[in-house]
């Protein structure tokens, strides 16, 4: 048998009581097993979504487990099913506080941007992406369809000094302890 799994959050501007609110309720799945699994998986998802080439990550983290073993399968299938049950209650909160926020064009820009960015890791470094193209006769559409209907890129794009862009920029270079 085999586990693994994860989430993680990939906001566009950081607002860091969402941010606390998702790992937190994380954190407590994690420790509800073992109160070392959130610190190691969180660090794994920080250095799994790590897009070296643009020294950032893909988001603001999250949890990233693979290959988990126990003595017990059912201690494993617990855990791993406690963190997908902590995936609606850390992540909805989220939608319902922000969906109805108003969206400029500058912000659509920036979030086409940041789709570019997610598309760049997903074909460089997702191992699910690799390991669907490596496959022999596999289905390209079923393999390309998390990626985002559009997307932008920009030559040289560096966000304006002091703007909401840089600040979470600067969040997904060097990623927070959001939960002491």
């Amino acid at each position: 048998w085999w586990f693994g799994g994860g989430t993680d959050l990939t906001p566009y501007y950081l607002d860091e009581e969402d941010v606390k609110h998702f790992h937190g309720t994380l954190k407590k799945a994690c420790d509800k097993h073992d109160s070392t699994y959130y610190s190691k998986w969180k660090k794994w998802c920080d250095d799994y979504f790590h897009v070296k080439f643009r020294g950032e990550r893909r988001g603001v983290g999250g949890i990233f487990f693979d290959d988990l073993e126990a003595e017990k399968q059912d201690d494993v299938f617990g855990f791993v099913k406690d963190c997908a049950e902590s995936v609606i209650p850390s992540y909805m909160p989220i939608v319902f506080k922000h969906k109805n926020d108003p969206v400029s064009e500058e912000e659509r820009r920036w979030q086409l941007l940041r789709r570019g960015r997610y598309v760049e890791f997903n074909l460089v470094y997702d191992r699910g992406t690799k390991f669907g193209f490596a496959t022999p006769h596999a289905r390209i559409e079923s393999i390309l369809m998390s990626l985002p209907l559009l997307a932008q890129w920009e030559y040289m794009h560096i966000p304006e000094t002091g703007s909401r862009e840089a600040e979470i920029t600067e969040v997904l270079r060097e990623p927070r302890d959001w939960v002491s």
